[in-house]
């Protein structure tokens, strides 16, 4: 989101989610505020990345989702994408595209490309491709990148659509320590130029260091929402995934014995 853009705020209230005949979210309710990272956390199977698609309106849910005080359900796809950008944890792309045509992708909200780019598609290419640090990758393969430097273009691309709100699925999973560390920062940095932002994270330390709030799930449920301080602590964790957190110099874990006698 450039300088001036409008910036908004992601409200839902009792988002449900039923796939295949069964029921995968129950009730859940989301704020997040332009300016603030807000985490979605949970075991495996827990409906992290079930509520962060029908956020994005990819998947249908009963409920409500408004992003700047407007229900997006009822908005046409591309009205819906210039308020709401989501950010896979993996891209589906197979095609040998440029680094810059992917991120040309995110402009097709706006009607690039149909004939052909203005002067305003291109700077915000450009600005996207800078912030996300992946302008020196401009002229390479997507698909011939390595899986954090094609992280970086899919963050890229959702810039380029100049959306308040992104949407992220796990976007550090699978990368090494260092470009794990680029992809916090530069979240960090969105969210300074206020950006709304949701993400989806597995490690409890990276939503300790990186996040203001955080969103606890279990089995479709919500365990604890409020400041990630308050929610990544002991009985929230004990409760969602039946571990018992350690204080120390860094958050570690070990089983809950008390748990596992019961199970």
């Amino acid at each position: 989101m450039r300088d001036g853009n409008v910036q908004m705020a992601l409200r839902a209230r009792g988002v449900t989610v039923s796939l295949g005949g069964r029921k995968v979210l129950w009730d859940v309710d989301v704020e997040a505020n332009p300016g603030e990272v807000l985490a979605l956390l949970g075991p495996n199977g827990a409906g992290k990345s079930t509520l962060l698609k029908a956020l994005a309106g990819l998947l249908p849910y009963e409920g409500t989702v408004e992003i700047g005080g407007v229900e997006v359900a009822p908005l046409p796809p591309r009205k819906r994408a210039k308020r709401a950008s989501y950010v896979p944890q993996r891209s589906l792309l197979r095609s040998a595209l440029s680094v810059g045509e992917v991120v040309a992708l995110g402009r097709y909200v706006h009607g690039a490309g149909f004939g052909g780019m203005s002067k305003a598609d291109r700077d915000a290419i450009d600005h996207a491709l800078a912030t996300a640090h992946a302008d020196v990758l401009r002229d390479r393969i997507f698909t011939r990148l390595s899986v954090g430097e094609q992280q970086r273009v899919l963050l890229a691309r959702a810039l380029a659509s100049d959306a308040p709100v992104l949407l992220m699925d796990e976007p550090t999973a699978a990368l090494d320590v260092g470009e794990r560390l680029s992809v916090l920062r530069l979240i960090r940095t969105l969210a300074a130029r206020k950006h709304t932002i949701v993400v989806v994270l597995h490690d409890l330390a990276d939503a300790r260091s990186t996040t203001d709030r955080a969103l606890l799930l279990k089995d479709g449920r919500v365990v604890e929402k409020g400041d990630t301080q308050d929610v990544v602590a002991p009985e929230p964790i004990r409760a969602a995934y039946g571990v018992r957190l350690i204080e120390n110099a860094r958050i570690g874990f070990e089983p809950d014995t008390e748990t596992v006698q019961a199970e």
